[in-house]
């Protein structure tokens, strides 16, 4: 028994140290292979206005606001539609309807991306440009809607774990204090619940701003700076796009083989500093008991 123990926790062990050993060697291939972009271009160049590798012009900035620009879209969308999905799942769907739904957001989760972009390109591009009498469907806003449908099914479902951990005292302590049932999902079990509700947020950002083919396929890829207050309804281009598209094709060894990777770089790092944020979050929020009740 004993030794059936000790194989046990150590193949756990291995396989928890073995996650941690194959992110370290993504990140230092991504260093060697980026690194050199920093010396063979300047900084002026690399962060510059300008995006054409045949000229060498690595100005990455156009990319970084495209990520962020669409990104943001989809979070807006995404995050209202997401948590109230889940608090309907949750709080106040009935017992059969909750059976049906939980499992179809799960299914939604499992549609490869090259999908939604290609019907993202057939279909909801069309759309965009005849509904908002914009001269390209393909713009930001459309790889919003394409990210904000794909991140939905992480934040309901990591959103309902979350408000289904409450305990069931809160709700009806809540209840026995005279609060409606709204009142004590507002104001008890969302704020008991808001650790794991921005878990759920931060997993769809990191969702949204890692995804390759969809948003290659449906923002137009040009690669501009949003100046304009209508830049969502414009092209624009993304870092992981900008990879996938130009990849294939670069020399390897050659400055824009190494501006790539250290956009890979910048990218990893954006990451890197989304989860941090949100692990600060939720140790510096710490356990909620449950909210305050108001009238």
């Amino acid at each position: 028994m004993r030794n059936r123990e000790f194989v046990i926790e150590a193949l756990i062990r291995v396989a928890g140290f073995s996650a941690i050993f194959f992110v370290v060697l993504i990140f230092l291939f991504l260093m060697r292979e980026g690194v050199p972009a920093f010396w063979e271009t300047s900084a002026g160049n690399f962060f510059g206005e300008r995006w054409y590798p045949n000229e060498d012009l690595f100005g990455t900035l156009p990319l970084i606001l495209g990520s962020l620009l669409v990104t943001l879209g989809a979070v807006v969308i995404a995050l209202p539609l997401g948590l109230a999905t889940a608090v309907f799942i949750r709080e106040l769907a009935p017992g059969w309807l909750r059976e049906i739904l939980k499992p179809l957001v799960e299914i939604l989760a499992g549609i490869p991306s090259v999908v939604l972009g290609f019907l993202g390109m057939v279909a909801v591009s069309p759309l965009v440009r005849e509904w908002l009498n914009v001269p390209t469907g393909l713009t930001a806003f459309t790889g919003s809607l394409m990210l904000a449908y794909m991140s939905l099914p992480t934040i309901i479902s990591v959103a309902d774990d979350a408000i289904d951990a409450v305990p069931k005292a809160h709700r009806d302590g809540a209840l026995a204090l005279g609060a409606t049932h709204w009142q004590t999902i507002w104001r008890v079990v969302l704020p008991a619940a808001r650790s794991g509700v921005i878990i759920a947020v931060m997993l769809g950002i990191g969702r949204a701003i890692g995804e390759t083919m969809a948003v290659m396929m449906v923002t137009g890829n040009a690669a501009r700076i949003p100046q304009e207050w209508n830049a969502l309804f414009f092209p624009a281009r993304t870092m992981t796009a900008t990879i996938a598209a130009e990849m294939g094709e670069v020399a390897q060894g050659s400055t824009h083989y190494h501006v790539l990777f250290a956009v890979g770089i910048l990218l990893f790092a954006v990451t890197f500093v989304i989860n941090a944020i949100a692990s600060l979050v939720v140790i510096k929020g710490g356990p909620r008991r449950g909210g305050r009740l108001m009238g």
